[in-house]
């Protein structure tokens, strides 16, 4: 009777074992890179090249780089938004200060750095491989879209840093502040004779 039930259903199909097995492997490198941000960016960079190549090479495909570059511009203002909008609600959570004697509150980023690398390097690599069908590859006259997109981009941007100017944000840190002391004076350099 040990075939009947009990051990039978307990047992999993190898294949879904496998998928499990490959996934955690892929998150364990994943997270693995976590704190190697610029080795990060400098994969991206080069996985950018390549697609870049890739449509320069086939001489087609804009669609699928101005779909790419809105995805990115998107990506891109999530990065440099704070997660509560001062403009829009009033949180008991962080918030950004507006006056010089409020109380310092660290800047969260609504779309946090390793979650915008990640999906700006997944959306390289699907519309690399969508380069591959001749689906996507749809005739349009690229100026146009080169332009609309340079449009979206300055308009963007341009609303983008206004509400960093209203708000006193910067959402970039380009390393940690180095305080020094005061400068010492030329009177006090000198050895005192006790």
């Amino acid at each position: 009777m040990e075939g009947i039930g009990g051990d039978g259903a307990s047992v999993a199909s190898p294949l879904p074992q496998w998928g499990h097995e490959a996934w955690r492997m892929y998150q364990y490198y994943l997270d693995k890179t976590t704190p190697h941000a610029a080795y990060r960016l400098f994969g991206t960079l080069v996985i950018a090249a390549i697609y870049c190549l890739r449509v320069y090479y086939v001489q087609g495909f804009y669609i699928v780089s101005y779909g790419l570059g809105i995805y990115l511009l998107n990506l891109l203002i999530g990065f440099l938004s704070p997660l509560v909008d001062p403009e829009l609600e009033v949180s008991d959570g962080p918030l950004l200060p507006t006056k010089g004697s409020d109380e310092f509150k660290p800047f969260i980023r609504r779309l946090p750095e390793f979650k915008f690398w990640y999906s700006m390097t997944k959306a390289f690599c699907i519309a690399f491989v969508m380069t591959f069908f001749s689906v996507f590859d749809v005739p349009v006259f690229w100026p146009i879209l080169l332009c609309y997109w340079i449009v979206l981009f300055v308009l963007t941007m341009r609303r983008q840093i206004a509400h960093m100017i209203k708000y006193k944000y910067i959402p970039l840190n380009i390393g940690k502040q180095k305080y020094t002391g005061k400068k010492a004076s030329a009177s006090s350099r000198g050895s005192r004779g006790d």
